[in-house]
């Protein structure tokens, strides 16, 4: 279905008692969440919806969304979906919709019954340790050719770092071309990556949360989002880290049960 104020595609998942609202990473869409609710959808039924020039979702516009940058219309939609719901809802984002799911659980809290952050590419979190340097050096390739106006280049070399383990010869020519449409919302996602546009590390903001919050990221993962994680885990009260075995950054598509027995134990009664 379409919200038209919101120009987003929204679709649900699973038949479970307990609310939830996911939110993809950027390149995919909503459709990403299916093989976690595949597991989790006995427990949860979950609205998803596609980001800002994702999926079935209108192409990004400020105008169109009603908002001046990508992550507040993003942003804007999920908070729009949460307060529709009837009572407190299960926010679970991958990625960069990882980001979203935390500024909505930083903008409405009481919306929010429990809050699962899957490697948040929040980089800026780095910035002024030695990490932040480290991070510069693993991501100068795709920012280079994202600069240079190489969409191709961009994408075969963000899906390298970023994807899930597929060299890009290995991907369909759909799959490929897909990504080098999209490519170029990197420049959008960029100022909340890595400038922290939102504000979602302000002091006091993180350790405001008082909902039950999971941490999780893969042991093959880039060393950068292991700072990153380790940065949350320290700011976000009782927040607990969990680290899935064999897995790198696309791990609720590559380890959706390992993954969903993990946001099983944090959202099951008692």
């Amino acid at each position: 279905m379409f919200d038209n104020k919101q120009a987003a595609f929204v679709q649900r998942f699973g038949q479970g008692p307990q609310a939830a609202l996911g939110i993809h990473c950027s390149l995919a869409h909503s459709g990403a969440l299916a093989p976690l609710m595949g597991v989790l959808g006995g427990q949860l039924t979950m609205a998803a919806f596609d980001l800002p020039g994702h999926g079935r979702s209108a192409d990004w516009d400020p105008a169109r969304w009603g908002a001046p940058d990508y992550i507040g219309a993003a942003t804007g939609t999920a908070l729009a979906l949460l307060r529709q719901a009837e009572g407190p809802v299960h926010v679970i984002g991958h990625s960069f919709g990882a980001l979203v799911a935390l500024a909505a659980a930083e903008a409405d809290p009481a919306r929010v019954r429990s809050l699962t952050l899957i490697e948040p590419v929040l980089f800026a979190a780095l910035r002024g340790r030695p990490e932040w340097a480290a991070y510069k050096a693993e991501s100068a390739p795709f920012l280079d050719a994202l600069a240079a106006g190489d969409h191709a280049r961009t994408a075969e070399q963000f899906v390298g770092l970023w994807g899930n383990g597929l060299p890009w010869a290995a991907l369909d020519a759909r799959q490929r071309d897909a990504f080098i449409r999209r490519i170029g919302l990197l420049a959008e996602i960029l100022p909340a990556n890595e400038g922290d546009s939102a504000g979602l590390l302000r002091p006091g903001r993180p350790e405001a949360l008082a909902m039950p919050v999971l941490l999780l990221r893969g042991d093959r993962s880039p060393a950068s989002m292991w700072a990153v994680l380790d940065v949350l885990a320290e700011r976000i009260p009782g927040a607990r880290l969990e680290v899935v075995a064999g897995a790198g950054h696309m791990l609720p598509l590559t380890h959706p049960a390992e993954v969903a027995a993990l946001i099983g134990a944090l959202i099951s009664p008692g």
